[in-house]
């Protein structure tokens, strides 16, 4: 036994030699060949494209990029969190979402706690969900990647040995353990990842984890590490201008994109002209109707059936795109009926609305694979000190209002502002795209994509061009039965925006504020099937990385 684990951490640092970080070549975007990651810090992009050099394919190399995160981008999001995950598979041609997300706790008793005292709003032990992102990695690495879970982990193991925060060890430690059990399992790729999957939801870690929980106050237990699942379920899907916009369920904020989507397309949105006052307008008021429809509406579809495709169908969409004046900014909360087909329902502050910590991540690969997910940690952080393990605390990302399809409820996941992003044009996969930043994840999307399709933005002028978001929303990290409106008619804007078109908008009696700083923090991958190039780009504002595989030279 001794032998075998010299054996194996042999073959781990053999792996880590191979990957140098500090790469000053890797900087905001990049344009070329082989393959791309774009990933907020650095040293996650070099664990990506590490893998793709290595000849492993996307989710690989995703499953990488996000190892590495939880530790260089400690504070966004670490280990013990949550991921959603969106794929285009190549083998199969068809786009998958991957729900990386831990529910609430089984326990029947644990709920009358929640309704009676609330969902710690603070970061507290009782809002920890269970961890879903471990689950993810391995579940994605055998659904869909061809490496083993020690060659995607070797340069998140890397920079732990390097040394830094006092959980560095631990949590080495704990991914040496899932490596050990994957290697000693007799078996395929796939039955040894199960193997090192079940160690820890099944095994000795989780063991820990329950006892970490019960000292903690929390009310997770064995059975719901045991029982947990990463759900695999088909996207939400529209058309838009020729292009097909794919994202995440309303167990995310995503669909509400696709129906303010739907809004837009009525318009002549490039005609407008780009960032001009017509065009912050009628984006900002399809925006807040969608907006309206999330908060009422979204909710795990597992326990609420969501109209989902009545609130996308044209009817509706017709119903809801006449609400928007171009000459008023709307000062009230208006979701629709779309069961009666209504623009507005009857009783429209049934549950108030009102007004985190996240990473990015989005990798293709030279076989036509692409991912695109948005790894979160949602701090305050609860760590699990003798593993390394820190825990985010989504569940306060649910309520505890009485009827509300987001109302906690054992075994549901929290309606998640979480939302990456997949593109297809001509059945093949062309864009993805992720942000970070709570409830202004979609609408920094929204500015993004419309950048690239009505005004023909490259990543790397569509993440660094002027943008804005409403604060005409829930705010999605309060757990409070009740909400109240953050800011009606909330207008956020860079002040790097006209003055005269600031003033247009305030006329229109839009709420109107600046600032200098990014509004949310997006990166985009392009694949150009004509050029059969890749590029890649993130907010340099926003401290976001990007590289490829084969650089396009004096580009």
């Amino acid at each position: 036994m001794i032998l075998f684990r010299l054996l194996l951490i042999t073959q781990v640092v053999y792996f880590s030699q191979q990957i140098s970080f500090g790469d000053d070549s890797i900087t905001y975007h990049a344009q070329g060949y082989g393959g791309a990651v774009a990933a907020e810090d650095s040293r996650a992009v070099e664990a990506g494209i590490a893998m793709l050099k290595n000849e492993g394919n996307a989710t690989d190399a995703a499953v990488a990029v996000m190892l590495a995160a939880s530790v260089v981008d400690y504070g966004m999001f670490s280990i013990g969190s949550e991921i959603p995950f969106m794929i285009y598979d190549k083998k199969s041609g068809r786009v998958k979402t991957l729900s990386g997300l831990g529910s609430a706790p089984l326990d029947e008793s644990s709920m009358k706690i929640y309704y009676e005292e609330g969902i710690p709003a603070d970061g507290g032990m009782r809002a920890v969900p269970v961890p879903g992102a471990v689950h993810l990695f391995f579940t994605a690495l055998i659904e869909y990647g061809t490496m083993s879970f020690s060659e995607v982990a070797a340069p998140t193991l890397k920079i732990l040995d390097q040394g830094g925060e006092d959980w560095y060890d631990e949590l080495a430690i704990t991914i040496r353990k899932l490596i050990e059990r994957e290697s000693n399992y007799k078996g395929s790729r796939k039955d040894k990842l199960k193997a090192s999957r079940d160690r820890f939801y099944r095994g000795d870690i989780a063991n820990e984890l329950v006892d970490y929980y019960e000292k903690g106050g929390g009310f997770l237990k064995l059975r719901d590490l045991r029982e947990h699942r990463t759900l695999i379920e088909d996207p939400v899907s529209i058309k838009y201008r020729g292009y097909t916009i794919l994202k995440c369920g309303t167990w995310t904020q995503g669909p509400y994109l696709s129906q303010t989507l739907k809004i837009l397309e009525g318009f002549d949105l490039k005609s407008m002209g780009h960032l001009s006052g017509d065009y912050i307008h009628v984006l900002a008021e399809s925006l807040k109707l969608g907006l309206a429809d999330r908060d009422h509406y979204y909710g795990d579809p597992r326990f609420v059936k969501v109209p989902m495709n009545e609130l996308l169908s044209d009817q509706y969409t017709e119903l809801r795109r006449k609400l928007v004046n171009m000459k008023s900014a709307s000062l009230e909360v208006r979701p629709g009926d779309p069961i009666n087909m209504k623009a507005l329902t009857n009783n429209p502050s049934k549950y108030r609305p009102g007004p985190g910590g996240t990473t990015t991540c989005v990798v293709a690969d030279k076989w036509g694979n692409f991912v695109a997910a948005t790894p979160s940690g949602n701090p305050p952080y609860n760590i699990c000190e003798p593993l390394g393990i820190a825990h985010g605390n989504r569940l306060r990302s649910l309520n505890t209002a009485k009827g509300h399809p987001n109302r906690i409820e054992p075994g549901k996941r929290p309606r998640i502002t979480l939302t990456p992003t997949l593109v297809m044009k001509d059945g093949i996969p062309i864009m993805g795209i992720s942000v970070a930043g709570g409830d202004l994840q979609d609408q920094t999307t929204l500015n993004c994509l419309l950048n690239f399709i009505e005004f023909g933005m490259k990543p790397e002028k569509a993440v660094t061009a002027s943008r804005f978001s409403t604060r005409h929303h829930e705010n999605s990290f309060d757990p409070a039965a009740l909400r109240t409106v953050g800011v009606l008619g909330g207008l956020t804007l860079n002040e790097s925006i006209n003055k005269d078109v600031l003033k247009d908008l305030s006329e229109r009696g839009h709420r109107v504020s600046t600032t200098g700083g990014p509004i949310a923090y997006p990166v985009m991958v392009y694949y150009d099937k004509e050029m059969n190039q890749f590029y890649a780009a993130g907010d340099p504002k926003a401290n976001r990385h990007a590289a490829v595989i084969e650089p396009v030279k004096n580009k």
